[in-house]
C-alpha cells in the first residue's frame, strides 16, 4: 500500500494538482481564523451552544465551524448549493433553459455564470437576513454585536458577501486545477477539521460522567455505531445495480467487430449526499427568519408565525418529517438530472446494444426508469435513515410535543426526547459526508493512476500489462 501511496508523487501532473488543491484547501481554512467586524465572539458560541443539536448546528458544520464564529466564511457554499437547486429546478420546468443546457460547453458555461450572479445574490439576502437576526431583539439582549445596527448591518452584508464569492471561486479552482470536487472538498475540510473538538468534548463528558454511572457504556456505544455507520455507508456507496448489456457484431469501416457482453451500474445511490445539502439548504430558511425584527415586526413574537416556528424548530416531530420529505424528493429530483434514460437507450441502440429479454427503444428506456426508480427509493431511504437516526440519538426528536400522545412519551427517559447532547460531528450526515467525499477523491486518484499505468489503491487494479515476448 505504500508503494501505491508513493506512485502519487511519481506523476509531476498529479503531484501539481494534489498539491494545489491542499494550497487551496489551506486558504480555506485561513479565512475561518478572520472575524467579522463588530461581533462579540464568546456571546454568539454561547447562542450556538444552546442550539446545538438543532439545523443551525448542521448549518454550522456546512460552513466549516465559520458560522459559530461569523468569519468572513461564514455563509459557506450554502448560498452556491441554493443556486444550483434553483437553476437544476428551472431546466426542469423552463423549456428555453433546457434547450441552453443540451447546447454542450457553452450553454453549460452560460448556465454556471448566472449561477454565480445568483449566489451573488443570495448571500447578500442571506447575510442581511443574518445582520438582522444578530441585532434583533434576541440578538441585542445576549450582546452579540458590539456596534449600532446602522454600521454593522452593510458591514455584515459586504463581509460575508464577498466571502461566499470567494468561496465559489476556491471550490471552482480545485474542481477545474486540483484532484476531486471542489465544493465537497471544502465542506469535508470543515468537518474533518471540527473532529478533535468533537472529540475532546466527547472526553469531557466521559472525565464528568455526563450521563452517570452509563457514560462508559454509553460512549462504546457511540463508538461502534460510528464504525457501523462508516462500515454501512462504505457498503451502500459501492452497491450497485448491473443491467447486463449485449452488443452485437457490426461493421466498423472494413472490419466486424466482435459480439460483447458488458453491464450498465446503476449506483444504488447515485445523488450521494446531495439530497442531505438540498433538504438542510431549505429547511434553513425558517431558522434565518426566526429572529429576525424589522420595522417593529418579528416572525417570533407573532401570534400567527410564532407557533409555526415552534413547530419547525430542531428536533421537532413537524421539521423531522419534513426533513425527511425532502430528502426523498431531492433524492429523486436529482438523479432526474443526472441520469437520462431516454439518452442511455437511444445511445445504446446507435451502437447496436441491446438488454437480453427487452426490445430497443421506448421498451429499454422504461425498463431502466423501473430500475433507477426502485434502486433510487432505496437509495433515498438510506439517506434518511443516515441522517435521522444520529439525529434521535444525539439529539434527539420531541415526540412528547405532539397531541394525544405526547404525555407518553413525558413518562420515557429524557433520552428519547432530548438525545445525548452530542456534536454534529458524530452524527451520520457527517460521517456520509466525510466518507463519501473521500471516496469519491480516492477514486479520482486512483483513475489517474490506473491511466498512466501505474497501480491503484484497490486489489482488483493494476497497471496494463503488455504481451509477453518469447
Amino acid at each position: 500500500m505504500l508503494e501505491k501511496f508513493l506512485n502519487i508523487f511519481k506523476i509531476k501532473d498529479l503531484r501539481n494538482r494534489i498539491a494545489f488543491t491542499l494550497a487551496m484547501l489551506a486558504v480555506y481554512r485561513l479565512g475561518s481564523h478572520i472575524p467579522t467586524p463588530g461581533i462579540n465572539a464568546d456571546a454568539l458560541a454561547n447562542f450556538f451552544n444552546q442550539n446545538s443539536g438543532s439545523s443551525l448546528g448542521l448549518l454550522d458544520l456546512f460552513a466549516g465551524g465559520n458560522l459559530r464564529k461569523l468569519t468572513v466564511f461564514a455563509l459557506g457554499i450554502m448560498p452556491y448549493i441554493t443556486a444550483s437547486i434553483i437553476f437544476q429546478l428551472l431546466t426542469v420546468i423552463y423549456e428555453p433553459l433546457a434547450k441552453l443546457q443540451k447546447e454542450g460547453e457553452l450553454g453549460r458555461r452560460k448556465i454556471t455564470q448566472w449561477t454565480r450572479y445568483v449566489t451573488i445574490m443570495l448571500g447578500v439576502v442571506q447575510s442581511f437576513f443574518i445582520g438582522l437576526s444578530l441585532t434583533g431583539a434576541a440578538g441585542t439582549s445576549q450582546g452579540m454585536v458590539t456596534m449600532p445596527k446602522a454600521e454593522f448591518l452593510p458591514l455584515c452584508v459586504l463581509t460575508l458577501t464577498a466571502g461566499t464569492a470567494f468561496i465559489m471561486w476556491l471550490g471552482e479552482q480545485i474542481t477545474e486545477r486540483g484532484v476531486g470536487n471542489g465544493m465537497s472538498l471544502l465542506i469535508f475540510a470543515g468537518i474533518v477539521v471540527g473532529i478533535p473538538r468533537g472529540i475532546g468534548d466527547l472526553y469531557d463528558k466521559y472525565r464528568s460522567g455526563a450521563w452517570g454511572g452509563l457514560t462508559p457504556i454509553a460512549i462504546l456505544a457511540i463508538v461502534v455505531m460510528m464504525v457501523v455507520v462508516v462500515a454501512f455507508i462504505c457498503f451502500v456507496e459501492r452497491a450497485e445495480r448491473r443491467i447486463p448489456v449485449q452488443y452485437a457484431k457490426r461493421m466498423v469501416g472494413r472490419h466486424m467487430t466482435d459480439s460483447q457482453s458488458t453491464h450498465l451500474p446503476l449506483r444504488v445511490n447515485s445523488g450521494g449526499v446531495m439530497p442531505v445539502i438540498f433538504a438542510s439548504s431549505i429547511l434553513s430558511a425558517p431558522l434565518l427568519l426566526a429572529n429576525v425584527s424589522m420595522f417593529g415586526f418579528s416572525f417570533k413574537d407573532n401570534r400567527y408565525t410564532s407557533e409555526l416556528f415552534r413547530w419547525l424548530g430542531p428536533s421537532e416531530p413537524l421539521y423531522v418529517l419534513l426533513y425527511m420529505v425532502a430528502i426523498i424528493f431531492f433524492a429523486y429530483f436529482y438523479i432526474s438530472i443526472v441520469f437520462r434514460p431516454d439518452d442511455i437507450a437511444d445511445n445504446m441502440r446507435k451502437y447496436g446494444g441491446f438488454i437480453p429479454g427487452i426490445r430497443p427503444g421506448k421498451r429499454t428506456s422504461d425498463f431502466i426508469n423501473d430500475v433507477l426508480t426502485r434502486i433510487t427509493l432505496v437509495g433515498a431511504i438510506y439517506l434518511v435513515a443516515i441522517s435521522i437516526l444520529p439525529m434521535f440519538l444525539l439529539g434527539g426528536i420531541h415526540f412528547n410535543h405532539l397531541w394525544l400522545i405526547g404525555p407518553f412519551f413525558d413518562k420515557l427517559p429524557t433520552v428519547f426526547t432530548n438525545g445525548l447532547g452530542l456534536n454534529f460531528y458524530f452524527g451520520g450526515t457527517s460521517l456520509l459526508i466525510v466518507v463519501g467525499v473521500a471516496m469519491d477523491t480516492i477514486n479520482q486518484v486512483e483513475s489517474q493512476l490506473i491511466m498512466r499505468h501505474y497501480d491503484g489503491f484497490s486489489p482488483k487494479s493494476g497497471r496494463i500489462k503488455g504481451r509477453r515476448s518469447w
